[in-house]
């Protein structure tokens, strides 16, 4: 079976990268010239130098492939038409690839996200019925980019994954949370609910989804069963850094402060941006994966007290701590 995967060299995307190799698929990445290859670096798989906006570059990479799993994107932006641009129209250019150069595809693989669907309304989780209602231009335009894809469910096996936060070893986002723990300082701006999953346990959601043919025409969220507030979340990655941080009240009113703040630790995250912090005024990101464990059989693994230690170690190993 060969695999063609967008954003392989991404934190999630390298993941998946190497699980499909130990699983014994032929595993083809789709890269860009100027793409910082360390993550995949020594992997057996095969490198295609394209972009999801050059057409050409995408009918190539998608001869032969058997699955293919769409994880590029854009997390931050210069303005909402960026977004769409590549997280929308990069989307309708690979499926148009795949249905003129791979139309016997037995599966594409969208990774989409929480943010799409928008946060759970008066304490409700999300489920996959759930009317969506994003608040950021990321998720206006991940939620565009599921339109096209359902779209394509006509001529294309297609699924859909909806994670909610994911964290591990790589990561970036969780990274600036972990930076500002370890130097004692926690901005609180009140109390919120989150779903959450370690990328190990996505890999294996994305993974399951492909394999499946349950999964066709189908939207799924893949998370860990239980909601976690921020304190929790803060707590045990203090707990692993060994810190005890002072919280700094935080009002709603200055979330938009949170981005500049984050530049002092670690600028580059989109965890910390202007468009993440109109998601972070609202309480409860908190997705139902109900139907992923009854129709896929998925449950995550990994609790959240070790997947937060497992990342500071790693944080550590690799001197980002």
């Amino acid at each position: 079976m060969r695999a063609l995967l967008t954003g392989p060299t991404g934190f999630i995307g390298s993941h998946l990268a190497e699980e499909l190799l130990k699983k014994g698929y032929k595993v083809s990445c789709l890269v860009r010239k100027t793409s910082d290859l360390k993550w995949i670096d020594g992997l057996d798989a095969r490198l295609c130098y394209g972009d999801c906006l050059d057409r050409k570059s995408l009918e190539e990479a998608v001869e032969g492939a058997d699955l293919v799993f769409h994880l590029a994107g854009l997390t931050k932006a210069r303005d909402e038409k960026e977004f769409l641009e590549v997280n929308a129209g990069g989307t309708e250019r690979l499926l148009e690839a795949v249905a003129s150069r791979a139309p016997s595809v037995k599966m594409f693989v969208f990774l989409s996200s929480l943010a799409a669907a928008g946060p759970g309304r008066e304490g409700a989780p999300v489920t996959e019925e759930t009317e969506p209602r994003p608040v950021s231009g990321y998720g206006r335009s991940k939620l565009e980019a599921e339109r096209i894809v359902m779209r394509y469910s006509e001529i294309l096996p297609v699924t859909i994954i909806r994670p909610p936060a994911v964290y591990g070893p790589r990561d970036r986002d969780f990274y600036v949370l972990y930076k500002m723990l370890s130097k004692g300082i926690f901005p609180y701006w009140g109390k919120s609910y989150y779903s959450l999953v370690y990328v190990e346990d996505l890999v294996r959601g994305l993974i399951s989804a492909a394999e499946s043919g349950k999964a066709e025409g189908k939207t799924y969220f893949i998370s860990d069963k239980t909601p976690y507030t921020n304190l929790e979340i803060a707590g045990v990655i203090a707990e692993a850094l060994g810190r005890r941080p002072l919280r700094i009240p935080m009002p709603k009113g200055l979330m938009p402060a949170v981005a500049s703040i984050g530049k002092l630790f670690g600028a580059d995250s989109s965890i910390i941006n202007s468009d993440k912090a109109k998601e972070m005024s609202y309480p409860y990101w908190v997705c139902d994966p109900s139907r992923a464990e009854k129709e896929l059989g998925f449950s995550a693994q990994v609790p959240m007290g070790k997947g937060f230690k497992w990342t500071a170690n790693w944080y550590r190993i690799h001197r980002w701590l």
